[in-house]
């Protein structure tokens, strides 16, 4: 003989649990997708501080190489680095620049080379006052070759 499907009803004073799955998904959803978004943020910034420090690099080499004496070739080339990086949206006194040449820096066919740092902050954190939470530092190198005629 067939048995009849029997209804499991809740016992009596016990609360429904109808629509406590969607609250409980929406919970989960919110609780992993914003790791997830703040990690996107971050491989942008650094990415974004990369470009920057490629940019700044190569910048400060080519104006190094213009100028006739030492001191206004540093700081043409300083410049240049500060106007890179905060083009990028970044703080131009996270960068720092070193240059090196062989053999001599005003010497014709002498190589420059620019070596950029940047530091990279985390986004949102990094912007609170008093925090100071850097992602990474990412670094380049330019190199040019100073002309024979200048």
């Amino acid at each position: 003989m067939p048995s009849s499907p029997v209804e499991a009803k809740p016992p009596p004073g016990a609360k429904s649990e109808e629509g406590s799955a969607i609250i409980e998904f929406i919970f989960l959803a919110v609780l992993l997708m914003v790791p997830v978004a703040y990690l996107i943020l971050t491989v942008g910034q650094l990415q974004g501080g990369a470009y920057a420090a490629v940019g700044a690099a190569d910048q400060a080499a080519k104006v190094f190489v213009l100028h006739k004496d030492l001191p206004s070739a540093h700081q043409a080339a300083e410049r240049a680095v500060r106007l890179a990086v905060a083009d990028m949206g970044f703080d131009p006194d996270a960068a720092t620049l070193s240059i090196t040449c062989d053999p001599g820096c005003s010497t014709a066919g002498a190589i420059v080379r620019a070596h950029v740092q940047l530091t990279v902050e985390l986004p949102v954190v990094g912007s609170l006052p008093g925090v100071n939470a850097t992602a990474a530092t990412v670094e380049s190198t330019a190199q040019q070759k100073v002309g024979r005629y200048k």
